[in-house]
């Protein structure tokens, strides 16, 4: 269960920076993960993604912002996706990130708030909670427009939770 301390710091941290949650789901077994207001997204990487250069609106892909949320200890599933990369930025952490382009899991290496990695579409990854709580912010880019990545597009190789 998550604190509510960490929710009102997560709606707190995007009130500040102009940013709207217009969805959360605090039931996850790792964690909990926001859906910001997708017409946000320049302000949402301008302030967590200083450095990516996004396309100009009428030439990007569609893209979403959202956060991520694990709990100490936790680990989301060890997955992939068809439709999405994904851009990640370290909020609040350390938190541990193993990624791999093949089934065959690696050791999560541990990055710091403020560190980033980019998923390819297809790259296997997990994000693992450390001793403290970890925030990611993140944006999918969606890679196939008429079919945008959604929640179905998660492919589980592992997961503790015995979820498909």
């Amino acid at each position: 269960m998550i604190e509510r301390e960490s929710l009102n710091e997560i709606h707190e941290l995007a009130r500040r920076n102009g940013l709207d949650i217009v969805a959360q789901d605090t039931e996850r077994p790792w964690g909990a993960s926001f859906m910001l207001e997708e017409s946000q997204l320049d302000a949402f990487a301008r302030t967590f993604f200083p450095d990516l250069a996004l396309p100009e609106p009428d030439r990007r892909e569609k893209m979403s912002p959202k956060f991520l949320l694990v709990a100490p200890g936790e680990r989301l599933s060890w997955q992939y996706h068809h439709r999405r990369r994904e851009h990640w930025r370290v909020v609040w952490g350390p938190v541990g990130i193993a990624v791999s382009d093949s089934d065959q899991e690696t050791e999560p290496h541990v990055f710091q708030a403020g560190e980033e990695i980019q998923i390819a579409q297809g790259g296997r990854h997990r994000l693992v909670g450390l001793d403290d709580r970890g925030l990611i912010a993140e944006i999918w880019t969606h890679t196939d427009p008429a079919h945008p990545s959604d929640e179905d597009d998660i492919v589980r190789l592992q997961d503790d939770y015995d979820r498909s």
